[in-house]
């Protein structure tokens, strides 16, 4: 069932002690509030980290980016990306099929775009997401089977892959926070910095980028010429990062002061410089206004953008259930009209990327936390699934990687992989393939004990690369 968010939080934001999610906290209505936003993304820059991990890794650089659809929730592989139409009613569910683009593969009906550019997209449907759950969602996003914060005591600390990218790539360019999370609907749907120390937590954001707005009259010049802004800035609380990486931080002060104060960030929030076509493009849906705004950030310079593709501070919108009075609707009512919007957002970002050239540097990857049950039906509802964390599909785009197909199968009834298991490890090993870090990166608990960024012998997925 859809669970409620939680009272504790042991998963808070690395600024918690100055209330950054509080109202006044998202929109800049004194110094003190601007401080407060502001701070809560310079945590993330780390310059000295950056520089350090390039000049011990020549092989790192360029303007590689991930762009995550987080599909909040866990949406159903049967009724999107793994449809089985010759399944009984009760497994194929609602929906018609229809053929793309590569020959004896169908989608759902209600994924028309994506069917159309299927020659230039992978979709995965041998996933193994088994031991990942949602609130929080972590499994998936830090590829680590022990990031099960429900039943490890220390699950929360793995770090997510944006964190890792945060530390051994940094953002593409220093005036861009490098791990950014769009519309974060509740701390729970993304993962964090953990073990890596909270100055790698994402940079997180409301709907629009409202952290880097500024309230009428409070003009750039009269914010520069506020010295003690800067000067708070410098006595920045030490305890926030028990990993000294924060240290030298003065030295890139006024590069951390021009993404507080504006700059490069809110220039790429800043939809008004998008031509009206481009946005019209996009569609005025919030979630495609979100995708507009990750593709501005890895242009900008972000490495790694999460998007919380979501309305609620629960479960997720995907988490199709059905069940009688719930929130999300089951697979007709809750389902159905979020497809053509995601069809929409997934295309328009990929062919945009692809006209501005960014498409090879930029990776694209859409997934939830999980499948849903081959049966339709579950807890007493009509037509909706419960939470299936045995197998899943994901599409991908983009990377300068081998696209146009297939990879896995499963079941005739969708219930387990039938054919060329993925694990997340695959995915993480990918990703960081992509950014050029080292396979065997590792990083610290607090006891001092090494792991690695790859887990359980995890590769880079042989069919992309």
């Amino acid at each position: 069932m859809p669970e409620e968010p939680s009272s504790k939080e042991p998963w808070q934001h690395s600024f918690t002690w100055m209330n950054p999610h509080a109202h006044e906290g998202l929109r800049v209505r004194s110094r003190r509030s601007l401080l407060k936003t502001g701070l809560a993304g310079i945590g993330g820059l780390t310059f000295p980290e950056l520089l350090r991990a390039r000049a011990a890794n020549p092989g790192i650089g360029g303007n590689k980016s991930v762009i995550l659809l987080w599909m909040t929730g866990g949406p159903s592989h049967i009724d999107t990306w793994d449809p089985k139409p010759e399944a009984p009613q009760e497994v194929r569910g609602p929906f018609s099929t229809i053929p793309t683009k590569l020959p004896g593969v169908h989608l759902s009906e209600h994924y028309p775009l994506q069917a159309a550019m299927m020659d230039k997209l992978t979709l995965i449907r041998s996933m193994v997401c088994k031991g990942s759950s949602h609130q929080p969602n972590q499994v998936m996003q830090t590829a680590n089977l022990g990031a099960a914060p429900r039943s490890k005591s220390n699950g929360h600390l793995w770090p997510a892959m944006g964190s890792l990218v945060s530390k051994h790539f940094g953002s593409n360019d220093p005036e861009m926070p490098p791990y950014v999370a769009l519309n974060v609907q509740h701390h729970s749907h993304i993962a964090w910095g953990g073990y890596l120390g909270k100055q790698y937590d994402p940079y997180t954001t409301g709907r629009g980028g409202a952290n880097f707005k500024l309230p009428g009259g409070l003009t750039m010049d009269r914010l520069r010429g506020r010295h003690s802004l800067h000067q708070q800035m410098d006595t920045l609380r030490s305890d926030i990062d028990q990993t000294g990486s924060m240290e030298g931080l003065d030295h890139f002060n006024e590069k951390a002061f021009e993404l507080v104060s504006g700059g490069k960030a809110q220039a790429a929030f800043d939809l008004s410089s998008e031509s009206p076509k481009t946005i019209e493009r996009y569609g005025d849906h919030d979630w495609c206004q979100q995708a507009l705004l990750a593709r501005r950030l890895v242009e900008a310079g972000s490495s790694f953008v999460t998007i919380d593709l979501s309305k609620h501070p629960a479960s997720g919108t995907w988490d199709n259930h059905g069940i009688p009075g719930g929130v999300y609707g089951g697979i007709t009512k809750g389902l159905r009209p979020l497809m053509p919007v995601f069809d929409r957002l997934f295309t328009t970002l990929v062919s945009d990327l692809g006209d501005r050239g960014m498409l090879d540097d930029t990776l694209v990857i859409a997934m939830g936390e999980f499948g849903r049950t081959p049966e339709i039906g579950t807890q007493k509802s009509l037509d909706g699934r419960n939470h299936w964390p045995v197998v899943m599909s994901m599409m991908m785009a983009g990377g300068g990687f081998n696209h146009g197909q297939v990879i896995g199968e499963t079941e005739k009834d969708g219930g387990d992989v039938k054919e060329r298991a993925i694990h997340p490890s695959d995915l993480a090993a990918t990703v960081y393939h992509h950014f050029g870090i080292p396979q065997d990166t590792t990083f610290t608990d607090v006891a001092g004990r090494p792991h690695f960024a790859v887990q359980e012998g995890g590769k880079p997925i042989r069919e992309l690369v």
